[in-house]
């Protein structure tokens, strides 16, 4: 069974940073595309960053440049995905999700929702101004 389960979000103030962690279990997680997704209160999900299974990334618009997503590849048996978050602003505040697709294809720009499986519960981000 296929676990996803996000850690590190918090508070911070405008232009700090976070890393969110996102351990998969049961899943060999490197044959796959994995993303972060967010939904801020009454908006939609959306796209921040993928990261497909030959190490290509994508990051929405909104967060090029600031964020950066990743595998453990140190450690494969880790099966840790990482977000990190640089230079926060208050219009990041969010629940911020893992996920994971079920194949070993998944098409540009590599966080198109429908195509992801599993999904883990979520860590929050609040952005103090």
């Amino acid at each position: 069974q296929v676990q996803l389960v996000e850690s590190g979000g918090g508070s911070v103030q405008a232009g700090g940073s976070l890393r969110l962690s996102c351990a998969a279990s049961g899943y060999t997680y490197s044959s796959y595309c994995m993303g972060w997704f967010r939904q801020a209160q009454g908006k939609e999900r959306e796209g921040v960053a993928a990261i497909d299974s030959d190490g290509i990334t994508n990051y929405a618009d909104s967060v090029k440049g600031r964020f950066a997503i990743s595998k453990d590849n140190a450690d494969n048996a880790k099966n840790t995905l990482y977000l990190q978050m640089n230079s926060l602003k208050p219009e990041d505040i969010a629940m911020y999700y893992c996920a994971a697709t079920s194949s070993g294809y998944c098409s540009w720009p590599l966080f198109i929702e429908y195509e992801y499986d599993y999904w883990g519960q979520g860590t929050q981000v609040s952005v103090s101004s």
